[in-house]
C-alpha cells in the first residue's frame, strides 16, 4: 500500500522533508487503534511560519513547542488546556500548504499501530460545489496528541468527508460529569469534546478524545425526523430550554457545508411532535451509551 510517509527527525521536532509517497512494511503483525486527542493549537498558539506546501510535524518538547508556535492570550472558554505533557504525548500537526480560498481543510481521523509503525489516516476538503468561500491565500492545518513512541509515523489519506451529527445535553445551573455531555459522530470515529461552556458550542476550540467506534453517523442519522431534514441548515428550538432550569438536549448536522442547529427542551413542550419526542429520547440514550465508552 502506497501511504505518506512523515520523514520524522527527533531531534528537530519538524521533518526536513516535504510529504511524498513511499511503499512501507505491511508484515507487522497485527493492528491496534491508538486512543489520540485533538488538540485546538489555535487557542493558545499561532504558528510563527505556515508552510507554503504540505508539510507535517512532530513537536517533542516544549522548547520546540516554543520554536515553531508564539503563545498568546487564551481565545477559546478558561478550560481548554494549552499545556503539553511531553513526557507522554507527542504534538503531531500536519499541514494542508497555501491554499487561493476559504473552505479547504484538513483531518486526521485515526491512529493504528502494529508492531513497524504508526499509521495516522487522514482526509483534505476542497470547496464544495455551491460553497461560499472568501479570496486570500488560507494554510489549513490539524493537530492531535498522540502517545509517545520510537516508531516511524506515516500518514495515508482516505476518502474526504465532512458530514458529522453532533449531539449534547446542557443545563445551565448543574454540576457533575454529567453536565454538557457532547458528542460528535462521523463516519470514522466518535468524538468525545472535552469542558464544553455552557451555550458555548463553537466545538473546534474544544480538546476532544476520540472514541473507536465505527459506523455511528448512518446509523443514527435514521433517527432524525424528517421535519429536522427538512429544515437544512436553519436552526430551531422547541419549547424553552433552561428557561426554568430543566435544561434540553442540542442536535447538530453537517452536510456539505450546510449546518443544521436543534435544541429541544427537556420538558414536553407543545410545540413536540410525537417524533420529536421520541428523537429527544434518541438522543439522551445514544449520550448514555456513550459515556460508557
Amino acid at each position: 500500500m502506497k501511504k505518506i510517509m512523515l520523514c520524522l527527525f527527533m531531534a528537530l521536532g519538524l521533518s526536513a522533508c516535504s510529504l511524498g509517497t513511499d511503499e512501507i512494511e505491511n508484515n507487522c503483525g497485527s493492528e491496534a487503534i491508538v486512543a489520540f486527542s485533538g488538540f485546538p493549537l489555535s487557542c493558545n498558539y499561532s504558528v510563527k511560519e505556515n508552510p507554503t506546501n504540505p508539510t507535517p510535524l512532530l513537536v517533542s518538547t516544549q522548547e520546540k513547542m516554543d520554536s515553531f508556535f508564539t503563545k498568546h492570550a487564551n481565545s477559546c472558554p478558561t478550560a481548554s488546556d494549552p499545556n503539553i505533557d511531553f513526557t507522554k504525548n507527542y504534538l503531531v500537526g500536519l499541514f494542508a500548504g497555501a491554499k487561493p480560498t476559504s473552505g479547504y481543510a484538513i483531518k486526521m481521523t485515526a491512529v493504528i499501530e502494529n508492531n513497524c509503525q504508526i499509521v495516522i489516516n487522514y482526509f483534505e476538503k476542497s470547496p464544495l460545489p455551491g460553497e461560499t468561500t472568501n479570496n486570500g491565500t488560507t494554510y489549513p492545518s490539524d493537530f492531535i496528541l498522540i502517545p509517545k513512541s520510537s516508531k516511524p509515523i506515516y500518514f495515508n489519506k482516505v476518502p474526504e468527508t465532512t458530514d458529522a451529527i453532533i449531539i449534547g445535553n446542557f443545563k445551565e445551573e448543574c454540576t457533575g460529569s454529567d453536565c454538557l455531555k457532547f458528542y460528535q459522530l462521523n463516519n470514522y470515529n466518535v468524538l468525545n469534546f472535552l469542558n464544553v461552556g455552557y451555550n458555548n458550542y463553537n466545538f473546534s476550540q474544544y480538546r476532544h478524545n476520540v472514541i473507536a467506534k465505527y459506523g455511528e453517523l448512518p446509523l443514527f442519522l435514521k433517527s432524525v425526523p424528517t421535519e429536522i431534514i427538512n429544515l437544512k441548515g436553519q436552526s430551531k428550538t422547541y419549547g424553552t430550554p433552561d428557561s426554568d432550569g430543566q435544561g434540553g438536549v442540542y442536535f447538530e448536522l453537517r452536510q456539505g457545508f450546510s449546518t443544521t442547529t436543534i435544541k429541544i427542551d427537556n420538558n414536553d413542550t407543545e410545540d413536540q411532535s410525537t417524533e420529536i419526542k421520541a428523537f429527544k429520547n434518541a438522543i439522551k440514550a445514544k449520550i448514555t451509551a456513550l459515556k460508557t465508552n
